[in-house]
């Protein structure tokens, strides 16, 4: 495991005694968390990223963190015993940074309920497809594989099963005759990359309220 910190010069992401403070975990290229990344540094959302949590030392993501001057918590699972050493290290760390929400953006670990009860309501997940549809791995392909005239993209919180969290935001995507799988993926990421920071911004302005399976958005 390696911990590497880094001035925060590329993106205003400093931390604020009051800021909302968030970390995000990813295991791949990262272009979700460069969404996130992006959208602080052009003032449309008001958090602080404190963290990059990635189980991948070697996974471009990292290198999109260390630009931005975010902190890196990497890891390697088959250096611990269970999921839940790792994770309670994790959480050590999140606990200890104050994080007030975990962003989970293409991470490809089951989480345990090490982390998702204490942070069960303040954990989310970004999902490329319209669930209850298409859960799990593969989803984009296995929308194409049905031949859907509508996919879409949502975000939901984590409760430790397979992509079942309450939802929070979706956003429709249309299935063109045109299209190829390539640019069906292409279209959902894009969605991606404005729902995220879009529904992050919402929760740190406090207008996401939780009930039971119910997610209620205040307007403004």
């Amino acid at each position: 495991m390696r911990a590497e910190e880094g001035k925060q010069e590329a993106v205003n992401t400093e931390r604020v005694a009051d800021s909302f403070r968030i970390a995000v975990f990813a295991s791949g290229n990262g272009s979700n968390f460069q969404a996130l990344v992006d959208a602080v540094a052009a003032g449309k959302l008001n958090v602080t990223i404190e963290l990059l949590v990635c189980d991948r030392p070697q996974a471009a993501v990292i290198q999109r963190a260390q630009k931005a001057g975010i902190d890196v918590f990497a890891f390697r699972p088959k250096e611990y015993a269970s999921r839940e050493a790792y994770e309670t290290e994790i959480v050590r760390e999140l606990d200890r940074r104050g994080i007030d929400l975990i962003v989970l953006a293409g991470y490809m670990r089951i989480l345990t309920e090490t982390i998702v009860n204490p942070y069960y309501g303040r954990m989310i997940n970004i999902h490329p497809s319209l669930l209850p549809s298409f859960p799990g791995v593969r989803a984009i392909e296995q929308a194409w594989e049905h031949g859907v005239k509508t996919t879409g993209v949502t975000v939901h919180y984590v409760d430790g099963g397979l992509d079942s969290g309450p939802i929070i935001t979706q956003r429709p995507v249309e299935v063109r005759e045109e299209d190829t799988l390539e640019t069906l993926e292409t279209a959902i990421h894009a969605v991606e990359h404005e729902l995220l920071p879009y529904t992050v911004g919402l929760i740190s302005a406090g207008r996401v309220r939780l009930e039971d399976r119910r997610v209620y958005i205040a307007r403004v």
